[in-house]
């Protein structure tokens, strides 16, 4: 296949010094500025948080600590002494999470009241001491989608009620 080329012009201007460039050289030199250029654009048109924030902010700036899960079939689960299980609700739609002696972040969003839902949450994977619930309690927060306020105490029901999680209060 024949190379077809495109005088490029080097040097100072009347020095006679010409370079032959291919032209599909010169077309991958425009396409390349053109798409870095569109991503530069995209990228300063974006703002942080836009659209992660949770349209329900009754739960934005609180913070709670696991009393017990309550699982439909009757099973009761309750944290051990000195275990720490809690959820802290950012604003913006952030939330940290304590598993026992496992850590987490994430995203959570309240389309309206009454609705929860946790995106994916990053978290340690230390091996936490027999009779620990961190493993069900993250499984469950994965489930959840839907809470309700009640005497103080805040409860995240999971999809088909297979468990309602119960919480108290805590300082942010």
């Amino acid at each position: 296949m024949p190379v077809s080329y495109i005088p490029f012009h080097r040097g100072v201007r009347g020095s006679g010094s010409r370079v032959q460039c291919p032209k599909s050289v010169g077309l991958l030199r425009l396409f390349a500025v053109l798409v870095l250029g569109g991503m530069l654009l995209t990228a300063c048109s974006m703002t942080p948080s836009q659209g992660s924030a949770a349209k329900d902010d009754s739960l934005g700036g609180t913070a709670w600590r696991l009393v017990q899960i309550a699982s439909m079939d009757d099973r009761v689960f309750v944290p051990g002494e000195g275990r720490q299980y809690s959820l802290n609700f950012a604003p913006d739609g952030h939330v940290s999470v304590q598993a026992d002696c496992n850590r987490g972040q994430g995203q959570w969003t309240s389309p309206q009241q009454g609705q929860l839902e946790f995106g994916p949450l990053a978290t340690t994977k230390a091996l936490c001491p027999p009779g620990s619930l961190h493993d069900r309690f993250l499984s469950d927060l994965s489930y959840v989608r839907s809470y309700v306020f009640k005497d103080g105490h805040l409860f995240l029901a999971t999809m088909a009620d297979g468990a309602i999680l119960e919480f108290t209060p805590m300082s942010p």
